[in-house]
């Protein structure tokens, strides 16, 4: 389970896709099968969570990684670039942002 700590040393990815309410589900349903059967296998992976708007316009998907290499490694990976063509194909768009955690309350 993703737990939210500005103790944190690893680093958090932030993916935001934005598609219409009709392409919703099939782009959860290929972000739930890359999480379980792709990513979290992938070394320095540590937790995901997905989250979807009311308006099934907007999905979020916030993860965290031992290190900024391990993220990019898996990126890098031919499944998961793969992946990332079926992505493009359901959204408008999506952006990976790396964060770090400043805050917690």
């Amino acid at each position: 389970m993703t737990k939210i700590d500005p103790a944190f040393t690893g680093q958090t990815v932030i993916t935001t896709f934005e598609m219409t309410p009709g392409t919703c589900g099939d782009l959860l349903d290929e972000l739930r099968s890359a999480v379980d059967g792709f990513i979290r296998h992938q070394p320095g992976f540590i937790s995901a969570s997905i989250h979807v708007n009311d308006a099934q316009t907007r999905i979020a998907n916030y993860s965290q990684w031992e290190r900024r290499e391990d993220f990019q490694a898996m990126l890098r990976a031919p499944e998961m670039r793969e992946r990332t063509r079926r992505f493009a194909e359901l959204c408008r768009s999506f952006e990976p942002v790396m964060y770090e955690v400043v805050a917690g309350f």
